[in-house]
C-alpha cells in the first residue's frame, strides 16, 4: 500500500477512492482527528501544541498569515510523507473544502514540486461525461502506483 496524498485534503470521496484501491490516503482527517481527541490538547477552538507553529515554519515564512502556517503544520509532513499524490483542480466545495486561499496555493505548489513522486493533477468535472473520464483516470493512476513489499499486491 502506498501512501497517496490527497488535495482537497478534506475529501472524503476522493480518501475512499483511494483506499478501495488498496493505497492510503494521506488527508486532513487523521492529523485533525488526532488533535481533537488526544487528551491533554485542551487549547479549544484552535487545538495546537506550542510546537505546531514551530513546524509551521518549515513550510511558510513568519509574514505569511498564521492560519496558513498552523495548516501547514499539518499538511507539510502530509506532503513529505507522500509517495504519490492526487490534486483535484476546481473542485465543487461539496468534494472538499479547503477554505484557505493561500494555504491552497501553497500546498499545490509544494506538491507540484516533488519530482520525485507521481502526481495526477486533474480538473473537477462539470458533466456526466467528465464525471466517467474523472474517475477512470483516478483509478487508472492508482492501479499504476506500485505497492509496497509484504502486501501480497504488485
Amino acid at each position: 500500500m502506498a501512501k497517496i496524498f490527497i488535495y482537497p485534503s478534506t475529501s472524503l470521496i476522493l480518501s475512499d477512492m483511494v483506499e478501495r484501491f488498496g493505497h492510503e490516503a494521506l488527508g486532513a482527517a487523521i492529523p485533525i482527528r488526532e488533535r481533537v481527541q488526544t487528551p491533554g490538547l485542551d487549547s479549544p477552538p484552535l487545538q495546537m501544541t506550542p510546537e505546531d507553529p514551530k513546524k509551521g515554519l518549515k513550510y511558510a515564512a513568519v509574514e505569511v498569515p498564521s492560519g496558513v502556517r498552523g495548516r501547514m503544520a499539518l499538511l507539510g509532513p502530509l506532503i513529505e510523507e507522500a509517495e504519490a499524490a492526487i490534486i483535484i483542480s476546481e473542485a465543487d466545495l461539496a468534494f472538499g473544502c479547503m477554505g484557505c486561499a493561500r494555504t491552497n496555493e501553497l500546498v499545490k505548489f509544494l506538491v507540484r514540486q516533488r519530482k520525485d513522486i507521481p502526481v495526477l493533477d486533474i480538473r473537477y468535472p462539470s458533466n456526466e461525461d467528465e464525471g466517467l473520464a474523472f474517475v477512470t483516470a483516478i483509478k487508472e493512476f492508482l492501479e499504476n502506483i506500485p505497492k509496497k513489499k509484504g502486501d501480497g499486491k504488485k
